[in-house]
């Protein structure tokens, strides 16, 4: 086996926007660096470090491949387990040839949700995948998307070379944790990469859990980075975090729409509202948990007509805004977020709201069937 560079060399990091150098190894990001001092919040940085759509890419003879890695995982007092650190999914020329359990490194242990936190400190760990096809063949590794993960070492018994061309379009995505896809069950069950494997197009999943909030350095970000097709899911966070009023989210959502055309003036753009959630269709946030583990809205309905946001409205005024910004940018589309999950199939949300690994797969399905057929929006 011989030791191979993870920065400076063969191997490529996609889906990551940046990748920090840390004590242990280096930590791939999908905000770049710049961003951090435009942030208070330390979830932000949270979400951005796990790996949703990141892979490790590169051609290689070997048929042993090593990689030792460092991730970090949650755990409540009150749990006898930390919490599931998803998968590590190898591809061998564009296949899944073998799914392995990420295995615990540091523990980030704490009372309860919100609580004080505390750092048990892990070792890294080494994911040996071997018995892999002779000859040379193109290999991604897919990261956990829901466990910050740091890459420590990579080790072969071939040659490592730097993967080819790809020649796909790129597809940057924004949205919730809806788009981040936690509860998916492995990196390539995420909705965003299921529609971009049909739809025959490289991914960038720039969704932030809990964080999709029209934040102008993501505005920026998408701004200045390449991209073919660009999509937005807007509004579930709004809403659960009550984050606007109707007469402050409607120039918001002009406003990142205006600093991604700065970049990308006419790049197919499809701007999707959120999927059906019971609690918060009528009823404003925030939101709260129930003891069961169900999402509840926390607001009067009555609040509504005095500018408060459910889903309902926030649908309307984004078919409002793309309608009326049309007529200048033929190249904006609106999706209704109900046709990817609707409101019977509401079963299909183990919390009320996040959808379970297969719905994820369903949406993935037919998103690719509305956007990437010849009459659609990424044809």
């Amino acid at each position: 086996m011989r030791a191979v560079a993870l920065t400076g060399g063969p191997v490529e990091f996609r889906g990551a926007l940046d990748v920090e150098t840390t004590s242990a190894g280096v930590m791939p990001s999908r905000l770049p660096a710049w961003a951090k001092e435009q942030y208070q919040d330390p979830s932000v940085h949270g979400v951005s470090v796990m790996p949703s759509g990141v892979r490790l890419v590169f051609r290689t003879d070997a048929r042993v491949l090593e990689f030792e890695v460092l991730t970090y995982t949650g755990q409540l007092d009150s749990d006898p387990e930390p919490r599931p650190t998803g998968m590590l999914e190898l591809l061998v020329d564009g296949t899944v040839v073998e799914r392995r359990q990420a295995p615990v490194g540091h523990v980030v242990r704490m009372a309860g949700p919100g609580g004080e936190q505390r750092l048990i400190p892990g070792e890294p760990r080494t994911v040996r995948f071997s018995g892999l096809s002779a000859g040379m063949k193109d290999i991604e590794l897919w990261l956990p998307q829901q466990t910050p993960t740091e890459l420590v070492a990579l080790r072969a018994d071939g040659e490592v070379l730097a993967p080819r061309a790809d020649g796909r379009r790129r597809w940057v995505h924004h949205g919730s944790s809806i788009s981040h896809c936690l509860e998916a069950d492995g990196p390539t069950g995420t909705w965003p990469v299921v529609a971009a494997a049909l739809g025959g197009v490289e991914v960038i999943n720039l969704s932030q859990a809990g964080n999709a909030l029209l934040d102008p350095y993501v505005a920026r970000t998408i701004r200045d980075m390449p991209a073919d097709l660009i999509s937005l899911k807007v509004g579930i966070n709004i809403v659960s975090l009550a984050a606007f009023r109707l007469r402050t989210f409607g120039p918001a959502v002009h406003g990142f729409l205006d600093t991604i055309r700065d970049g990308h003036p006419d790049t197919p753009l499809l701007l999707v509202s959120p999927i059906s959630c019971p609690a918060l269709e009528d009823t404003p946030g925030p939101t709260t948990m129930d003891p069961d583990g169900k999402i509840t809205a926390t607001a009067d309905p009555a609040e509504v007509a005095a500018g408060a946001l459910s889903l309902a409205v926030v649908r309307a005024e984004l078919e409002r805004i793309v309608t009326l910004r049309r007529k200048r940018d033929p190249h904006l589309h609106y999706l209704d977020g109900r046709d990817l999950l609707g409101p019977d199939e509401t079963d299909d949300l183990a919390d009320g709201l996040h959808p379970t690994a297969p719905a994820y797969r369903r949406m993935g399905k037919r998103f690719a069937a509305h956007a990437f057929t010849s009459e659609g929006p990424f044809g």
